[in-house]
């Protein structure tokens, strides 16, 4: 059987999608899952809109992400441009495709099509009485929340550059110099990638790291080491393809955040099984770090993530100027070892 991945681009691409209880996922009959586009309206703050579901719909009174259901005919992307006219009085001007995920209620199964907004004509407000809220994803103060946007707040919380660390070639000191630097211009996420350190020098670079992290309030991912990752008290881990492939279930949540890379849709249905909470894929361009290896191209990773349910990296040769491009093929930002120079 295929994966949660292959059987939601093929279900997706007749209409309907797939049915997940949050911890394993299987195939359902595209005419009982309900379509839905879900607006990811933000400010250049990064707060985002939530508005309040009014008397006489399911979940009356819960917060959601505007949108609605897609009707016959429609894309994702021009009902999502119909519901946020009639519900919030506004018209998209730029729309990002993001993830999609699935929720089983009661009521129904529902396909949320999710679209990141960062530009759009007039000024939002409740043309259907609704209550409308700015919110931040670490600082939800509205309640309660449609179940199905919770793991999106999650979702939401990932900085849009991943940085990937190279002190082996670029040398410790001029890398920690660099990286305190990134930090200072806004980075929020690195991954301590040094295959080339022996265990000792990876622990002392591993932890300067760590530090330097916290002190900006960024999150540190070590490659691979979850014992170690522990004990320095990183964020998180970041699961190399082989690694991936060979476990049978997430690691614990006391490993905190937990990404992998993926380079086929194998892994990435394997990441999507394992419930981790992104991935990169890559290489999209050539790079210096894996020359032997055929780029996948800007069209290829557009097709592999078009209707996946967990953020997604783009890898592999790319620069700060590359984010554009990346999110309107649907990445949830960029991953760089050698740009990181650049932010």
């Amino acid at each position: 059987m295929a994966g949660w991945h292959g059987s939601l681009r093929v279900i997706a691409q007749a209409g309907g999608n797939a049915l997940t209880n949050g911890l394993g996922m299987t195939a359902t009959d595209a005419s009982t899952v309900v379509a839905v586009a879900a607006a990811v309206i933000t400010q250049p703050d990064g707060n985002f809109l939530l508005t309040c579901r009014p008397e006489g719909k399911p979940y009356a009174g819960y917060w959601e992400f505007p949108g609605g259901k897609v009707e016959a005919e429609e894309t994702p992307l021009q009902a999502l441009g119909r519901e946020l006219q009639e519900e919030l009085g506004i018209q998209i001007q730029k729309a990002d495709p993001w993830i999609t995920r699935i929720f089983n209620y009661s009521h129904a199964t529902v396909c949320l099509h999710f679209f990141r907004i960062t530009q759009w004509y007039g000024k939002p407000w409740g043309r259907e009485g609704q209550q409308l809220s700015w919110q931040s994803s670490v600082n939800i103060t509205v309640s309660p929340i449609l179940p199905a946007n919770a793991p999106v707040f999650r979702a939401l919380s990932l900085p849009s550059v991943y940085a990937i660390t190279h002190a082996s070639q670029q040398g410790v000191e001029a890398s920690l110099q660099q990286i305190e630097q990134a930090f200072r211009n806004g980075l929020r996420l690195i991954q301590v990638r040094e295959k080339e350190m022996d265990e000792k020098a990876l622990r002392l670079f591993s932890e300067k790291v760590v530090w330097l992290a916290h002190d900006f309030d960024a999150r540190v991912l070590l490659n691979s080491n979850m014992v170690l990752s522990r004990q320095l008290g990183a964020d998180g881990v970041h699961l190399t393809g082989p690694q991936l492939m060979t476990l049978p279930e997430r690691p614990d949540q006391e490993y905190g955040w937990c990404g992998a890379s993926c380079h086929n849709v194998e892994e990435l249905d394997q990441a999507e099984k394992l419930g981790l909470d992104f991935v990169v894929l890559g290489p999209v361009l050539p790079t210096l770090s894996h020359p032997g290896i055929k780029p996948l191209g800007w069209q290829k990773f557009a097709a592999l993530i078009r209707h996946y349910p967990l953020p997604v990296y783009a890898l592999g040769g790319l620069k700060l100027d590359d984010l554009v491009v990346a999110q309107e093929l649907g990445a949830h930002g960029v991953a760089m070892m050698r740009g990181i120079d650049g932010i």
